[in-house]
């Protein structure tokens, strides 16, 4: 049985009336633009995450909704701009540019402060507990490493954190949320998978300087044919991540430009080679088809095979289908694989002195620095390792343990199963814990979408469990 929810709309200003967000985004992008191609590299580079701050705060507090597309836009293209700037104005590294996303997702911290006094009533508790994890794992960080680092790498840890209680605790506007939200991936598959294809077929000259620049050998060759594709984003771990995300959320949505988005989508997910995060999307759907009504089911089956019949002809063509099975290839040798082999061996390395770190090395302590002066990442290839090295027993019992407090919960979700946009939440989040055991994704993008989901997750499961209180109570008055 369905029925209309009661909330009144709590957004003061609703996104029918946000011309001036619109009109404050438009003219970030002009300015951008406009700097870019002139090669205006000393302005845009501190203009860039100074402007997006102002407009992302403006959008917080006049449209909330418009605020949250707003975010993940600046999360997927941010590196992209970075790369197009450099490439006009010269190379530069470390980039403040990169600092943007940080610093209009660490808005939505404001939401903290006002409900913090409320969440353990809400249900937030949990988000407050991984909060506190890494402000612990932040005080331990300043002890031993330079400030600077700590508080740029607490920005990777905290800022997914803060997003997913944002969208949590606004769980009576969920359907907005959900509606924005599912527009934005659709958008967001569509146009970072055709540039995907596109990188892949011909290396933007803007692409390749970036390549040959960093010395990122791992990312493929600077030629055409020769990139594994990271799209917009800044690596193809977290470009794999979004698209895999958004492509179990299109299974939700009835917009006829899905089929289009599904086709570039899931072929420059292939092409990024990202075998981790093939595994998650097999794990998602696996979960999503177990979690929804028969109903759901049957439509989830048929769109998988409509979507099967547009991709797999694609990607069994040249110049795609050489590199795309030889990746595959090595899930059945997997024994002789060279990545497979680092890894292991590093996670070898590596954990034991992850566990013996009973108060950690702090946030922070995954990086050091090169005889150049350089930060260099510690490569640790996973999350519970991460998590562990750099929070220790004492924050990182309670960070692992607030996330599956959260799975927990839900999992509890009965009402949930008939709202496919919540199912494919809680599926992205498990696709995601699984694949914590590769990488750590619960920090930077790749944390935003992962924390995201979750707090979708518990607001669709709020929302449900409202509505089927107020129902129940209106029946009885009937009765």
């Amino acid at each position: 049985m369905t029925f209309s929810p009661h909330y009144p709309n709590t957004n003061t200003f609703p996104q029918q009336q946000s011309t001036l967000g619109w009109l404050a985004i438009g003219a970030l992008i002009l300015l951008t633009t406009a700097c870019t191609i002139v090669g205006a590299g000393s302005i845009i580079r501190p203009l860039f995450p100074l402007t997006t701050l102002i407009v992302g705060l403006f959008l917080y507090l006049r449209y909330p909704i418009l605020y949250v597309g707003f975010t993940w836009w600046i999360w997927f293209l941010t590196p992209l701009v970075r790369r197009l700037v450099d490439y006009r104005s010269g190379w530069v590294d470390p980039n403040i540019i990169l600092l943007a996303p940080f610093l209009v997702t660490l808005i939505s911290g404001i939401t903290l402060i006002k409900y913090l006094p409320k969440s353990y009533r809400m249900g937030g508790f949990p988000f407050v507990i991984a909060i506190f994890s890494v402000c612990y794992g932040f005080m331990v960080g300043l002890i031993y490493f330079d400030k600077i680092l700590v508080f740029r790498t607490t920005l990777d840890w905290l800022t997914p954190i803060l997003f997913g209680f944002h969208l949590f605790v606004n769980w009576r506007n969920y359907l907005q949320y959900r509606q924005n939200i599912q527009n934005v991936f659709l958008w967001g598959v569509l146009v970072t998978g055709i540039y995907g294809v596109l990188q892949y077929l011909i290396a933007p000259e803007w692409d390749r300087f970036w390549l040959i620049q960093t010395k990122l050998t791992t990312f493929g060759d600077p030629e055409p044919l020769g990139i594994r594709v990271w799209s917009t984003m800044h690596s193809p771990g977290p470009f794999a991540l979004v698209i895999m995300a958004g492509l179990i959320l299109l299974f939700s949505s009835q917009h006829f430009l899905r089929i289009f988005a599904s086709v570039a989508g899931y072929l420059a997910f292939l092409l990024s080679m990202a075998r981790a995060a093939w595994g998650g999307w097999l794990v998602g759907v696996v979960f999503l088809l177990t979690n929804l009504k028969p109903r759901l089911q049957m439509r989830l089956m048929v769109t998988i095979l409509v979507m099967a019949l547009c991709v797999v002809p694609l990607a069994n063509i040249e110049p795609f289908s050489e590199v795309i099975s030889d990746r595959f290839g090595t899930f059945t040798n997997i024994e002789r694989d060279q990545s497979f082999s680092d890894r292991s061996d590093n996670y070898e390395k590596n954990l034991n002195i992850a566990l013996s770190k009973v108060f950690g090395n702090g946030i922070g302590g995954t990086w050091t620095v090169d005889r150049d002066g350089k930060l260099i990442a510690i490569v640790l290839d996973s999350g519970i390792l991460d998590t562990f090295f750099s929070l220790g027993w004492f924050g990182g019992i309670p960070y692992l343990g607030s996330i599956l407090l959260i799975l927990y919960e839900l999992f509890q979700d009965s009402e949930g199963r008939s709202d496919s946009f919540a199912s494919a939440s809680r599926s992205i989040s498990v696709a995601i814990v699984f694949q914590l055991i590769f990488s750590s994704l619960m920090i930077s993008l790749a944390g935003v979408v992962f924390w995201s989901f979750l707090g979708m997750g518990m607001a669709a499961k709020k929302y449900h469990q409202y509505q089927r209180v107020y129902f129940e109570k209106k029946q009885d008055k009937l009765i």
